[in-house]
């Protein structure tokens, strides 16, 4: 089972009760009072299991299932119990999930590096660290899922997979034609590949390199071997990316969307050990999806593709990036990347529309829905590998016709209907443009971010995004574009609401977990996802970003769905959302490649601006 699998019975849960209140907090005077609380009940305090950095924005949540209202807070060093900062809890956002009240606890103003913890009332928060290095290396760990998930040869292993790969369906050579297509990474804990993620995770990966120079280290070889090469591990990583891009369009013409589809769903095994059989015998050639711009499905059921746009753009902007990149590395190499951008727009501009994922035997696919982004962000690499103005009007064009992404400010969206989650387009084209049109390009980021900030500060945890499939995936991609928007335009108005979706990830939720395996080391993260390396091998996926919560409403729909042990989060459930570290809890806990790709760049931002500015690369 992987994403895919169960998306329908949409039936979504009203999302978010709350109070109409935003926290304050404030220094102590000396004579300061102890935090009171009005009425006793259990209550916990959620913090960035990470730590915070002394310049940056520190707050953590209270909630309790009481309704005693909470006065005061203390923050606690560690090592001599002695109280540090003394603050006002400030005005209650009342229930949300699990709690019936709930604060925020904002301690910004504290800045001395150390290791602490919070006490309001009788709750007493996990111990955690202040200091500039609480990023470090996190961009680093992530990439060990992204090498994990490599196929043709894995590097965790040690071993192939998948080389027979592959044999054509829809294309304009006969059916069943063997090309070379191995490579590339799986998607997430099954093993289709998928050119819609990949082109995204590979875009994702390069723009970290270019704009966080410094961040990365070279422990890795091409291969993903241990060994040093000269090349940080993140270009490496993108580049293994790129091969398999170009793999899929060979020449001018040709343009292939999709590797292996839903047969894949049988049972766990690992990459090295997969006997699904395709039609050419257990173990070998899966089909490759000609990028044909109209509905496919070699089973009962089809998508709703209409064009080839969609993944024509994200090819685009991908090589696009890249030529950029290796300009100054390898001419030759630079040259084949700028081709290649330029006959995937072509493509793209000769059929726009969508380029669905096929189904097979279930009718679930990614229902893609948009397609004028991801020529946006392809026309916008052009334009800046080119300086040719008529790709800076185009790619200005195609940002009109959607200047929000449509998920934000929705409470529900269909399976990856509106993907990328977040448009890089606005910001790649901003950074080239005179100030009337940056300014209106950063427009169109302010109105994404306030429509989901309307939600988000009626709760204590500033949550706006939706519980829908890979809530994490969106919640990385939104703190992205608040980041991006800030880099624009200086205004720091949302600084603290990009904070809170990071914070999120590392434990700032109503469970109290990070949502990536293994960060930090010392957290409390996922054990038990639903992949085949922890299940069958008891292999850590180290940086696996997975999938996260979703509505009650959602999860209680869901078919073939079963929890294998006692929920360790049963009393923070509710009919709002839920999530399970539980490997049969394939709609929370499940990783994903390009959840986690994402991921990569928020973290590498976050290290960059702790160690060397809050800028990014110009």
């Amino acid at each position: 089972m992987n994403r895919n699998k169960t998306i329908l019975a949409l039936v979504l849960a009203t999302m978010i009760v709350a109070a109409n209140a935003i926290a304050f907090s404030n220094k102590a005077t000396p004579d300061f009072e102890e935090a009171e609380l009005a009425a006793k009940g259990p209550a916990w305090i959620r913090i960035n299991q990470l730590g915070y950095t002394p310049t940056g924005i520190k707050v953590a949540v209270w909630g309790s299932k009481s309704k005693g209202k909470l006065k005061r807070f203390e923050l606690v060093d560690a090592s001599t119990g002695k109280v540090v900062f003394k603050g006002k809890a400030g005005q209650a956002f009342g229930a949300y999930g699990p709690f019936q009240e709930s604060y925020r606890l904002n301690f910004t103003e504290f800045n001395k590096p150390g290791t602490y913890y919070l006490q309001a009332g009788e709750a007493k928060s996990p111990e955690f660290r202040i200091d500039a290095d609480v990023y470090e290396g996190t961009a680093d760990f992530a990439l060990r899922y992204m090498r994990q998930q490599r196929s043709g040869f894995n590097p965790f292993l040690k071993d192939s997979c998948h080389t027979q790969d592959g044999y054509t369906m829809y294309g304009p050579m006969p059916d069943s034609t063997i090309i070379d297509v191995s490579g590339g990474w799986h998607d997430a804990s099954d093993y289709l590949q998928y050119a819609t993620t990949s082109a995204n995770a590979t875009y994702h990966l390069l723009a970290a390199y270019r704009d966080f120079p410094g961040v990365f280290t070279d422990k890795h070889q091409a291969n993903g071997l241990e060994g040093t090469n000269g090349v940080a591990d993140v270009l490496d990583e993108a580049k293994w990316g790129l091969e398999w891009l170009l793999k899929l369009h060979p020449r001018e013409d040709w343009l292939f969307n999709q590797l292996a589809d839903d047969r894949d769903h049988q049972g766990m095994r690992l990459p090295t050990n997969d006997p699904v059989d395709y039609g050419m015998g257990g173990g070998g050639p899966r089909p490759v999806y000609f990028a044909s711009g109209e509905p496919q499905g070699l089973g009962k059921y089809k998508n709703r593709a209409t064009g080839v746009a969609s993944i024509a753009g994200k090819f685009t902007s991908a090589f696009g990036l890249a030529a950029q990149i290796y300009s100054t590395k390898d001419q030759n190499l630079s040259n084949l990347f700028g081709q290649k951008a330029q006959s995937a727009y072509k493509l793209g501009l000769a059929k726009p529309g969508v380029a669905q994922t096929a189904p097979n035997r279930a009718p679930y696919f990614y229902e893609e829905d948009n397609w004028v982004d991801d020529m946006q962000l392809g026309a916008a690499a052009l334009y800046q590998l080119t300086g040719k103005q008529e790709f800076f009007k185009q790619a200005y064009d195609y940002g009109l016709q959607e200047k929000v992404t449509p998920w934000m400010g929705a409470d529900t969206a269909r399976h990856y209907q509106w993907y990328p989650f977040h448009n890089f387009g606005h910001f790649e084209l901003a950074k080239k443009s005179d100030d009337k049109t940056k300014a209106e390009l950063i427009g169109f980021y302010k109105e994404g971010i306030e429509k989901v900030y309307a939600k988000a500060k009626k709760n204590a945890f500033y949550r706006g995004v939706p519980f829908i499939w890979c809530s994490n995936n969106l919640t990385t991609s939104f703190a992205i574009q608040n980041f991006l928007y800030r880099q624009l335009s200086g205004d720091q108005t949302y600084a603290e609401l990009e904070q809170a979706n990071i914070d999120w990830l590392f434990g700032v939720n109503p469970w109290g977990t990070s949502m990536v395996y293994g960060l930090p080391a010392h957290g409390d993260t996922p054990t038990d996802p639903h992949s085949a390396f922890t299940r069958l091998n008891k292999y850590p996926i180290d940086g696996g970003l997975v999938d996260g919560p979703v509505y009650g409403s959602i999860f209680n729909n869901l078919q073939h769905l079963k929890l294998y042990n006692e929920d360790a989060y049963a009393e923070f459930q509710s009919k709002l959302a839920v999530y399970h570290d539980d490997f049969g809890d394939y709609s929370t806990n499940e990783p994903t490649m390009d959840g986690t790709a994402s991921l990569i760049y928020l973290l590498a931002s976050k290290e960059y601006s702790s160690r060397e500015g809050s800028q990014v690369k110009k």
